[in-house]
């Protein structure tokens, strides 16, 4: 499966996925790295308590695009759509992505939680059980105000949609869904702490007068 060409494409997935979208908005917006306030992360949540939603939106959606993106490098192979390599093929891209995002080359491999650049690829692989992921998180944001804990819980739910919703279904996608909660949770570890203490920060859903 992994021919020199796919190499490549695998490389790129992760160069892709390194790209720190809120390091640069913060770079450019305030001369300051993101990384050094707020939760301490490089990622959009962070991008928006620190540089607020001005910036927090372009790099949501960016870093959503990045792991959309990676996916669909399997576009320029020669394999055929919906075949088992093929799809294996997207989910190796896709997992390089978001290696790229948590462990991001061009920044001393320190970088976000990878929430936003999963949500990506799952939108390019999985899009029914996205959609069921997506609703879940935001139900769960709208009841605790917690990001981190809205995450985690969506994500337990993904591999139900995948194994439920998938027109085509086979063996390293379930595997993949199965880690996906796991990969969550691990880069979840500070704010499943802080959530133990009570002292997790929670998100404002009204506005500012």
């Amino acid at each position: 499966m992994l021919t020199g060409s796919n190499i490549v494409f695998l490389l790129l997935a992760y160069l892709l996925g390194s790209v720190p979208f809120s390091i640069i908005a913060g770079k450019l917006l305030k001369g300051i790295d993101v990384r050094e306030y707020g939760s301490g992360n490089a990622g959009a949540t962070n991008t928006f308590r620190v540089l607020g939603k001005t910036a927090g939106i372009p790099v949501l959606l960016l870093d959503v695009l990045k792991g959309y993106l990676a996916v669909n490098l399997v576009w320029y192979t020669s394999y055929v759509p919906s075949t088992e390599i093929y799809i294996n093929l997207q989910l190796t891209f896709g997992i390089a992505a978001v290696l790229g995002h948590v462990f991001p080359v061009y920044v001393g491999f320190r970088g976000g939680k990878g929430v936003a650049t999963l949500l990506g690829f799952m939108l390019a692989v999985f899009p029914e059980a996205a959609i069921i992921t997506i609703v879940v998180f935001v139900l769960t944001l709208l009841f605790s105000k917690y990001v981190s804990l809205s995450s985690i819980f969506a994500g337990l739910f993904f591999p139900f949609g995948v194994y439920y919703l998938s027109e085509t279904l086979v063996t390293t996608m379930m595997i993949f869904a199965v880690f996906v909660p796991i990969l969550l949770i691990a880069t979840h570890q500070r704010n499943i702490e802080r959530l133990v203490r009570g002292d997790e920060n929670k998100v404002s859903l009204k506005k500012k007068k």
